[in-house]
């Protein structure tokens, strides 16, 4: 993470869509960005990235870059995996080429969902599409090159979606908006956009019924050309989901933290869009640098639980939500450092998801570089991403009359004075084994200002 220095916010409520309504919008930004995001998407604050496809099966990326880009790169004679693809494969063994090892034979979605779950995740964005154009539920315009009629023969979206749902998470697509080597794409634009690019997430969206759809490989054209304010408008206007559904901001390359739903960030590419406190956002990344399962990175590439639970506590605190990725094996499997990884997440969220869920940016962001702050109602949390010492002292909560203090999963409450302009809390004695939790530890104070 990058040095964060204090900022000072006003406290914002993200705008709520009355189901009542029935708000028709126009094909154009002024129109389309007058729509609020559902409050239920900031509410969440935590969802699980699901990149999963045919690059799984080589899996395989230099140091530091995506391996869900396989196929583009090596047709890139400069790219280190040009060279590694004819070194293991062959020089003429081709991306096709790698369907009948992209079995999923080992894939059980209810055991995914169940550890989506344990996670504290609250909604899940999986890859229906991604810039190969490869579909891993049974799209109609992708015939032979979709997971029910060849690789895995199965209807990935569709069974995740069943399994994620009967456990009342929400549901969400990925969906790239070009494709590196559609004929179309590569020949005729407008066509594309007719008779592809817009059927094929029309039929998407009308077969599962998004929670979330959210668009990439947008930046090779405006809005205008893909055409996408018409689709939103039709995703707005006609869909079933059209009430509930959540969408974020690539849908041209005029968009990004500009148009669209929620704003994206990468990578901790967020400075610009984390100013924006009025517009809800959030960060996606990898637990390593790349989001498709890569197997020339090793454990001192994975960040740890500590680093992402401070990871998640420093976007909440900001108003934003996180998007962790975990790209599984080509047989179906979540690698075991990214479930321990989402674990020990869970863990940390079960002891002290109140000051997560459903919290809102405060009027203070941090204060110095081990503490954040979130609100909710008549509280504020401050998060400490290490252990305090005796007494946690604390110059921007103001106290009050009626102002009281606790730890998270302590019930007993907490001593506190003020002493030269500072709030001190009396930090409780505790043994490792009565920490509530590691990694960062929340503390609750009602009625202050």
């Amino acid at each position: 993470m990058s040095r964060i220095t204090p900022l000072c916010l006003i406290l914002f409520i993200i705008p709520t869509i009355d189901a009542s309504a029935e708000t028709r919008f126009e094909p154009n930004w002024q129109s389309l960005d007058s729509r609020p995001t559902p409050a239920w998407f900031d509410e969440a604050k935590f969802g699980i990235f699901v990149v999963w496809g045919p690059y799984s099966v080589p899996a395989w990326a230099p140091k530091g870059e995506y391996a869900e880009w396989y196929w583009w790169r090596i047709n890139n004679p400069n790219d280190p995996t040009y060279a590694f693809h004819r070194k293991t494969y062959g020089e003429n063994f081709r991306y096709q080429d790698f369907l009948p090892d992209f079995t999923a034979e080992l894939f059980d979605p209810n055991e995914w969902a169940d550890l989506f779950v344990r996670s504290g995740a609250k909604y899940v964005v999986m890859t229906a599409q991604y810039h190969d154009g490869f579909c891993l539920w049974p799209s109609p315009f992708a015939w032979n090159w979709n997971s029910v009629d060849v690789g895995p023969h199965r209807d990935l979206v569709g069974e995740l979606t069943a399994a994620v749902r009967a456990r009342e998470l929400k549901m969400g697509y990925y969906y790239s908006v070009y494709e590196w080597y559609h004929p179309l794409h590569l020949t005729d634009i407008p066509r594309y956009v007719d008779e592809h690019f817009h059927p094929q997430v029309k039929h998407l969206v009308e077969t599962y019924k998004p929670d979330i759809l959210w668009a990439d490989g947008e930046w090779t054209q405006s809005s205008e050309v893909w055409k996408t304010p018409n689709l939103l408008a039709w995703l707005f206007n006609e869909a079933v989901c059209r009430k509930t559904i959540a969408v974020n901001d690539r849908w041209g390359n005029d968009c990004r933290g500009r148009h669209g739903g929620f704003y994206t960030t990468e990578y901790g590419k967020h400075t610009d869009v984390e100013m924006t406190v009025h517009h809800k956002w959030e960060e996606n990344r990898g637990m390593g640098s790349s989001y498709g399962y890569n197997r020339n990175e090793n454990i001192d590439d994975y960040n740890t639980a500590t680093q992402l639970i401070h990871l998640l506590v420093d976007m909440v605190a900001k108003g934003g939500n996180l998007l962790l990725d975990v790209g599984p094996t080509a047989d179906g499997r979540i690698p075991v450092i990214m479930q321990q990884r989402l674990l020990e997440i869970g863990e940390w969220l079960n002891v002290n998801g109140e000051a997560v869920y459903g919290a809102q940016a405060w009027r203070a962001v941090a204060e110095g570089e081990k503490i954040r702050f979130t609100a909710k109602g008549d509280s504020v949390y401050a998060i400490c991403l290490d252990w305090p010492g005796a007494e946690l002292a604390l110059s921007t909560p103001k106290s009050t009359n009626d102002t009281s203090a606790t730890m998270l999963g302590c019930p007993t409450p907490l001593q506190w004075n003020e002493k030269d302009g500072m709030l001190c809390i009396k930090v409780p004695r505790l043994t490792i084994d009565q920490l509530p939790t590691r990694h960062a530890y929340v503390f609750k104070l009602t009625n202050v200002k």
